[in-house]
Order: C-alpha cells, then structure tokens, then sequence
C-alpha cells in the first residue's frame, strides 16, 4: 500500500515542483517605468505584458531581531506601542483613547486551495507568513499614563470569524467579520465584550471567499456602515456569476441591516475613510496581477455613489484589459479613472487621514498609508507606510516615506504594515502582522 502511495503521489509532487520551478523562472521581468511615474494623479501606464507566468518574488517573512524596527523619516521617531500580538491587521481608536487591534487572517478556504494554483497559492502565502491559523479575537491596547506604550493588553471581543474592520457608533460596536457584520453592546471604559452579538447584515463569503477581509466605517451621522467587499478573484476568472455584490463598497443601513450597491468595479477595497476636508468616503485599492511589473498600479480615490471603477474590463479608467472576454464596453466607457495612483503591486491596504494635531501644518489632512508589500514584482514594492499631502480635499503632492527598513538587506520582510490609524494624541499607529507589532510614529523631539 505504501508504494502505490508512493509512485500515485510521485505525479503529483513532480507536476506541482514543476509548476512552482516555472513560477519562480518567471521572475526575470523588470520594472519598466521609474517609480515616481506609478504614483500620483496621472501615472504613466505602459503596454501590458504578456507572459505564461507571471512573476514570484516572495519576501520570506523572518519578523524582527530583538529591538529591531522600522526606520523613520528623518523629522519622524518610531516606537512600539505594543509587541507580542498574533497578526494584527487592523486598527480601531475608540473614543477614550483605548486602541482597538483585530488579530486575525484568512479563514477556511476550501475552494481556494483546490488544485496546482492553488498548492503554489498556499506555499506563496505561507513563505510570507500569512499562512497562519486566525487568532478571530479583537485586544484591547490601554495606555494608561500617556507615555506612547501600552501598559495593558486584554481580549476585548473573541469568537468571531477572520474579523477585519471595526466601527463604534454610541453604545454599538460592529465587527465585519469574513462573511457578515456582527453587533455588540458597548459602553465607554470597557475592557471585554462577552454579550453574544447578533447579526446585523450577511456579507459576501463563500467557500471560495478569494478576498476575505471585509474593511467597515460608519458614516458621521451614524445612519450608514459602508463595508468593502473584495473580488473573488483577479479578473472575473472563476465566473462574473460568483462576483455578484463583489469588488465593491456596500452601504448598510444601520437600523434595518438592509444594504445596497454603493460603489462597484473596485477590485479589493480597504481602508475606508472620510476626507476631513471634503467630507468624501475614499478607500485604498489592489489592483490586478499578471500584466507585468508596472501593471496595474494600486490607488486610492474618492468613492462616489453609483460609481464604477473598471474592474475587471478595464482598470484605471477605461483602458480595457483584453484578458476578459466576453467584454462589457458599456461598462468600460462609464470606468472612472481613480484619483492617485500608489505603485503597481504595492498591496496598500491601510488608510487614514491625519485629524491630529501632533504632525507638522504641512500634514494636515493628508493621508497615511500601509502598504503591505509585493509578491509579485522584480524588484520588490511597498513594505512601507507612506504620507500623501492633500489641500482642499485632493491630493496635492508627492508621496513621502514615513516608515521603511520592513525588508533587511537580504530582501527578507522583518516585518509589513497593514492597517493605520490617528491615537488620541495624534500619533500615527500602524499594525505589523509579521512583526506581530503595533508601532506608534511621532514627530521627533526638537
């Protein structure tokens, strides 16, 4: 029996090494583009390249040497707010000052793993340290003298499934956890949750569930959530059937649970935010892989109700991407074009606007963003938080770095930020779920 194992297994084994050999010989593509023509409102797109695999270029995830950490910019001091957590991704302040942190990853994806693609998947997200099993536990971060550290580190709310976004409306607390928004009672000063929630609203999941990581906000008014919702695949290839309600922002009525389409054609939405000088939602957006390393490029834009933003038959506005096919030009010639383009295969996943007062005037309502870096482009992208200067409610500059030195000099990730946040005093927070850290930036000390 153990030798038909054997010679039954041996195919398999062979096909997937091969399949993985081939992956990682395609990464001879090189960027074709500098990088300050991927970023910004009208980057430079060039042709879309055409190969049998596209590029692996995995950082292996090692985390951070003792008293390692990221490296600030210059004007800038980074700390650890708190260390030891279990992949945290997002980030919620309440309003007592007490920071909220979801520890937590992809739940169970039969579907996903089905097949080749789907053992070099699990391989892929296992070397960057994001095949691990979900804490689905929300810590409660306190500091309670004021020194930038957290004394106190508790479970505030556990159970739940792959949770991602958090939002606080009165005595509420919603949880959009991988396939629906939970509800909770809370009251200012409480350290745990232990009612059971009850549901507020289904989100779109399934067994498949390709971008599982539901993003939420409440609107100011509190009357609305808006949930993001991710596509299930990269370009519509499993079927435009399983995508219904996906690659999307949804708007949920608070009192009913009741939602509808808000924004649509956005192919993995995070980050949810209000401008503070607009007033407008924005969020930050992952693009499609496979058209080469400059290709497409991440963004962030302002969302507008009814809006569709391309995917997946064209992306940055109406440049069609030929892969789909049947094609859908009517959809295509009302794609918006997004505001501010972030670096192709950058992975920004986290966004907030600076409402503090801690950072320079210069900064004032600008955005901060987590990129969680690259897997798929020659070289690396991202694996930094960046800062986007805005001025009457739009972008209005370049891109500076605000934290970087996530990869050593042996392109190892020590560590990838993810979701971001404004504490109490101003300070940036941002969550590192290889570094299993919470960092907290501040400028420095004159």
């Amino acid at each position: 029996m153990r030798n038909l194992f054997l010679s039954s297994a041996k195919p398999v084994l062979a096909v997937c090494i091969t399949g993985l050999a081939l992956l990682l010989a395609a990464c001879n593509e090189q960027e074709t583009t500098t990088v300050g023509q991927t970023f910004g409102p009208k980057p430079t797109l060039v042709e879309p390249e055409k190969s049998l695999l596209p590029t692996v270029n995995v950082a292996k995830a090692i985390g951070w040497p003792a008293g390692g950490k990221p490296m600030a910019a210059n004007g800038m001091t980074v700390s650890a707010f708190a260390t030891g957590l279990d992949h945290p991704r997002t980030i919620h302040v309440l309003p007592n000052g007490d920071v909220l942190v979801a520890e937590t990853n992809a739940p169970s994806r039969p579907d996903e793993e089905k097949g080749i693609k789907g053992w070099i998947t699990k391989w892929v997200m296992g070397r960057a340290g994001a095949d691990t099993t979900s804490a689905n536990r929300i810590t409660l971060l306190r500091d309670t003298d004021g020194d930038g550290i957290a004394e106190t580190k508790s479970v505030f709310l556990e159970g739940l499934n792959s949770p991602f976004g958090m939002a606080l409306v009165g005595n509420d607390f919603y949880v959009a956890n991988s396939d629906a928004i939970m509800k909770f009672p809370y009251h200012t000063g409480d350290t745990k949750i232990t009612t059971p929630g009850v549901k507020l609203a289904d989100l779109p999941g399934g067994p498949l569930n390709h971008h599982w990581t539901k993003d939420l906000v409440a609107s100011p008014d509190g009357s609305k959530l808006y949930a993001t919702v991710g596509s299930h695949s990269n370009i519509g290839e499993n079927g435009m059937e399983v995508e219904t309600n996906r690659a999307a922002v949804l708007e949920v009525d608070r009192a009913t649970g009741k939602w509808r389409l808000f924004a649509s054609g956005i192919r993995n939405p995070n980050g949810p935010s209000w401008q503070p000088q607009s007033g407008a939602l924005w969020v930050v957006v992952n693009e499609r892989d496979e058209l080469g390393n400059d290709l497409v490029p991440d963004y962030m834009t302002s969302v507008k109700d009814g809006g569709f933003y391309g995917w997946p038959y064209s992306y940055y506005g109406q440049h069609v991407d030929a892969r789909i096919q049947p094609q859908r030009p009517e959809l295509v010639a009302k794609a918006i074009a997004p505001d501010y383009a972030l670096g192709a295969h950058t992975a920004s996943l986290g966004l907030a606007f600076n409402t503090g007062k801690l950072f320079p005037p210069d900064m004032a309502s600008g955005a901060f963003i987590g990129q969680h870096g690259s897997w798929n482009r020659k070289p690396r992208a991202g694996y930094k938080v960046i800062f986007v200067p805005f001025a009457n409610g739009m972008p209005s500059g370049a891109p500076r770095d605000v934290l970087t030195g996530f990869l050593n000099n042996d392109g190892e990730a020590q560590g990838r930020p993810v979701g971001v946040a404004i504490d109490k005093q101003g300070a940036l927070l941002v969550a590192d779920d290889v570094g299993n850290a919470v960092w907290r930036v501040t400028p420095a000390k004159q």
